[in-house]
């Protein structure tokens, strides 16, 4: 992306402005998702004139995607049109996913995404810390201590503040016990340090030296206050608006159930108030919330947020700019006459005076750039001037119904594709370095007034090549369109899009930022972008878009999203870990597939690179894939060395045309989100891991939400069959030695809740059944799917991943048969103990474990055991899901002896 602005822009202001608008190119960068109705047509326009109206700017805290007041933001935004921007520490990478096997970074992009579409409802701008979510923390001192203090989280809050320049400050959370997890905790706490020190200059100096100039907001209020505690505001989001079709909250609810990873699907209330509290912590300004038991009735209260009052606010610098005032007043009136103007059966109505504002904003921003007011002043206000341009362009192109598609041409239809179907073609699914190719940008008019295209650009990223090769540009009527043809050149050494932070190991707690441009932002932004600067009577407007490439979906049918930059081959490993029984000396069979984005055939050779002592074979594979979007998987025998117990790695490497390709890219994203691309390198992992399995135990396992615990039984050369629904309906479930479920099986599985009584059948006929942690606890307590009484607590759970681990009972079979359980096989455990682990059980369950973060009480409701009939009920919480494909070698052993139950003495 070219970051120069516009001509003059300071460096300052280029920073503040990159940053503010930014959320232009990221919100909606994609379409994989349409932006909700609320934004389109005449309902977006609505919206675009109540924020004409105020230059109210609020920012809303919270620690993980979810957390957030969604009702509130919503009301804030589309209710009160206040310019509205989430801060959000982390990205939920160390969460648990329920419609997936994304973990860790991955979940963490597939998160984004879904908050991103969530944000969409709410109408906010998101920004992100680049501090990780390493699981459940119980207390904001582990929480820090993981975070290696405030500093990295404080310095990206300040950030967000000293860019955005909020007038109120709304933490989520207070910032203490009651908060719960330990990332709310913390996130309560940073806000108000936040408060204090983003308008001292002292304070992260590089910001300062960067551009980035102090802000200091008016006001701070924090949520999570109860009915019956003092509270300063008490806000109806539950009031009805019928922009929306809904209430506020309730439209906020609609974009949360995106967040489906979470399991936040499902949250919907009935029309009717809905009361959030709200308790003033700190006020610059005075406000009858400033006084003890003083209650206010908005955030904004004691803050003049008229678009006349900017001038007021620059106090004795007013002096400097005289012009200001008059321009305030003329874009007051334009506002005032647009919303007079504008009428649902003629909306078009209501875009000559738009027009006027918006040519008067840029004016302004002109004039304001080249004065004499100081920096801080100076930058404060581009910002909401640049905020009033910015909606007056979106509010008149709604008006007028424009609309700029810019698309990666396609390629003549083939022959198997009708020519009756409607709609684009499929283009190349990303660019790739060195590669031309063209893109049209078609301007549609949809209203009846004539616009008169002027000029059509393209913003590229710097070292890109774009040239004009058609161009019909010319005034259109109604339905009527105009267009320009650009080919581009993308550069031999462009990067990919792909996300700017990164970590080496799922263990670090804060990412590494490979980007600073973009710190903060939720993605990159789009690489291509084109700009159609048109007239209508006169009268100046612009409208932008992202360029898109086009697919054709097997099950959804046409789709398009943003043209990003990519790999000509994309490598990936399959499974990207692998678990290997010690010093067998056996072959096992790696995959390896490659993706070609190339453009035409792609003939080259595919190799793995082995430990020493380590043989691969065959040697290489030769690559021919025909076209761009072909993929093909290779399968590769390795023998590794004999050795003990350890990690090793794997890499496959491809080269084609000199260069080598040692990475793969995986597609996030659903029908419903927009896409991102998350990278990893074609490593595979391997764990040696010495573990005993005698005999041919065959294992069925219910899939829940979705692990890899079978994939790694397999690959220990366990006998392991996925179940089906007709498997649990009607099967034969005696052919098992032992049945597993998956983790949040109940959670996700009707089928397996309605069969569940022959599962328990199946123990008492001699079977073993292991059940994994459920979720949701109150679904699990209530079902009766335990033989015997049982009570699940999703505050029982043990998240340091070091904690001891004691043995309650030693003589226990399952402790000893076939491998012995000692004291080391708790040592390397990754991100947690384990979770929900049960708080009473009946007597007939005896546990056998006991473990507890620091400071706390063992809790021995992790692995519970009992005799049903003839066979062995089996309850853990204990992280086996995180463990087992990790390659844990003690977690290794302790499950294989879990299965085994029912073969021990």
């Amino acid at each position: 992306m070219n970051l120069t602005l516009r001509p003059r822009t300071t460096i300052a202001v280029s920073i503040l402005l990159l940053a503010l608008f930014s959320n232009l190119f990221l919100l909606h960068a994609g379409a994989d998702s349409r932006p909700p109705q609320a934004d389109l047509g005449i309902a977006g326009l609505r919206q675009e004139l109540k924020k004409l109206q105020t230059t109210a700017r609020l920012m809303h805290t919270t620690a993980h995607p979810d957390d957030e007041d969604g009702g509130m933001l919503a009301l804030e935004s589309r209710g009160m049109g206040a310019d509205v921007m989430l801060f959000t520490l982390n990205r939920g990478e160390g969460g648990q996913n329920k419609t997936g096997k994304e973990l860790f970074d991955a979940l963490g992009v597939l998160r984004t995404l879904e908050l991103l579409r969530a944000d969409d409802y709410y109408g906010v701008h998101e920004r992100f810390s680049h501090v990780v979510d390493f699981g459940f923390s119980k207390n904001a001192n582990e929480t820090f201590e993981k975070w290696r203090g405030h500093d990295t989280a404080l310095e990206d809050m300040v950030r967000a503040i000293r860019t955005f320049r909020p007038d109120v400050l709304v933490a989520r959370f207070q910032g203490a016990p009651r908060d719960g997890h330990g990332h709310h905790q913390a996130s309560g706490i940073l806000t108000r340090e936040a408060f204090k020190v983003a308008g001292d200059p002292k304070m992260f100096p590089d910001q300062i030296s960067q551009g980035l100039l102090p802000w200091q907001p008016k006001k701070l209020y924090t949520d999570n206050v109860k009915p019956d505690e003092e509270y300063t505001l008490k806000l109806d989001t539950g009031a009805y608006d019928p922009a929306l079709g809904m209430s506020y909250l309730q439209f906020a609810l609609e974009g949360l159930s995106h967040q489906l990873s979470q399991g936040s699907g499902g949250a919907r209330v009935l029309p009717g108030h809905h009361y959030s509290l709200y308790k003033l912590l700190e006020s610059n300004v005075p406000t009858p919330g400033s006084s003890p038991g003083g209650h206010e009735k908005t955030f904004f209260d004691g803050i003049d947020t008229s678009l006349t009052a900017l001038s007021a606010r620059l106090g004795p610098e007013a002096i400097k700019i005289p012009f200001l005032a008059p321009a305030l007043d003329n874009m007051t009136q334009v506002v005032a006459q647009a919303n007079a103007a504008f009428t649902p059966d003629n909306p078009a109505r209501a875009a000559s005076p738009l027009l006027a504002g918006y040519k008067f904003a840029r004016e302004l921003i002109d004039q304001i750039k080249s004065s004499e007011l100081s920096p801080v002043a100076k930058a404060g206000l581009l910002v909401d001037i640049e905020t009033k341009r910015e909606q007056f362009e979106r509010a008149a192109n709604l008006a007028l119904g424009v609309d700029l598609d810019v698309s990666v041409d396609a390629p003549p239809r083939n022959a198997n594709q009708p020519a009756e179907f409607p709609g684009p073609q499929s283009t190349f699914a990303m660019a790739v370095p060195g590669q031309t190719f063209t893109i049209t940008a078609h301007f549609y008019n949809r209203s009846p007034r004539p616009v008169s295209v002027e000029d059509i650009y393209l913003e590229v990223p710097p070292g890109w090549k774009s040239s004009t090769l058609k161009k019909d540009l010319k005034t259109v009527g109604a339905d009527d369109e105009a267009s320009e043809q650009f080919q581009i050149t993308v550069p031999a050494d462009a990067p990919y899009t792909r996300p700017y932070w990164s970590r080496t190991d799922t263990q670090e707690s804060i990412y590494k930022i490979d980007d600073p441009r973009y710190i903060t932002l939720p993605f990159p932004p789009a690489p291509v972008r084109a700009i159609a600067s048109y007239t209508v009577a006169g009268s100046p407007g612009e409208i932008s878009s992202a360029a898109q490439v086009k697919y054709i979906d097997p099950l959804y049918g046409q789709g398009e999203r943003a043209l990003v930059v990519g790999p000509s081959l994309s490598v990936e490993v399959q499974p990207p870990d692998y678990v290997i029984p010690v010093g067998a000396g056996k072959p096992f069979t790696i995959s390896v597939g490659v993706r070609s984005n190339a453009q035409g055939a792609a003939n080259g050779t595919l190799r793995l690179e082995v430990p020493a002592g380590w043989r691969a074979e065959p040697a290489t594979e030769k690559l021919s894939l025909a076209r761009n979007g072909d993929f093909d998987s290779f399968k590769f025998s390795v023998t590794p060395a004999a050795s003990g117990e350890g990690r090793y790695s794997l890499k496959a490497v491809a080269d084609l045309d000199g260069k080598q390709y040692s990475e793969g890219y995986t597609v996030i994203g659903r029908h419903d989100l927009d896409t991102f691309y998350y990278y990893q390198p074609a490593i595979e992992k391997i764990s040696a891991v010495s573990f005993k399995a005698p005999g041919s135990l065959k294992v069925g396992y219910v899939m829940g939400a979705g692990d890899d615990i079978p994939e790694t039984l397999r690959q220990l050369g366990l006998s392991v069959q996925m179940m089906t629904e007709a498997d649990l309906a009607t099967g034969d479930l005696s052919r098992f030695d032992a049945i597993v479920l998956g983790i949040r099986a109940y959670d996700v599985r009707s089928d397996l809740r309605d069969n569940n009584k022959r599962l328990l059948e199946y123990v008492s006929n001699g079977g073993v059944l292991v059940v994994q942690y459920n979720q949701n606890t109150q679904v699990f307590n209530s079902g009766g799917y335990a033989p015997y009484p049982m009570t699940a607590s999703a505050a029982k759970r043990v998240t340091v991943e070091e904690a001891p681990v004691q043995v309650l009972e030693p003589q226990d079979p399952m402790l000893h048969y076939p491998n012995e359980i000692t004291s080391k096989d708790f040592d390397g455990w990754v991100q947690e103990r384990g979770v929900y682990f049960m708080e009473k059980w009946d007597p007939r369950y005896k546990a056998l474990l006991a473990s507890g973060d620091p400071g706390e009480e063992p809790l021995p409701g992790g692995l519970l055991k009992t005799t049903v009939g003839k066979g062995t009920y089996v309850y853990t919480g204990y992280a086996f899901f995180r463990q087992l494909p990790a390659g844990v070698p003690g977690a290794i052993r302790l499950f294989i002896n879990i299965l085994y139950a029912g073969r021990q003495g």
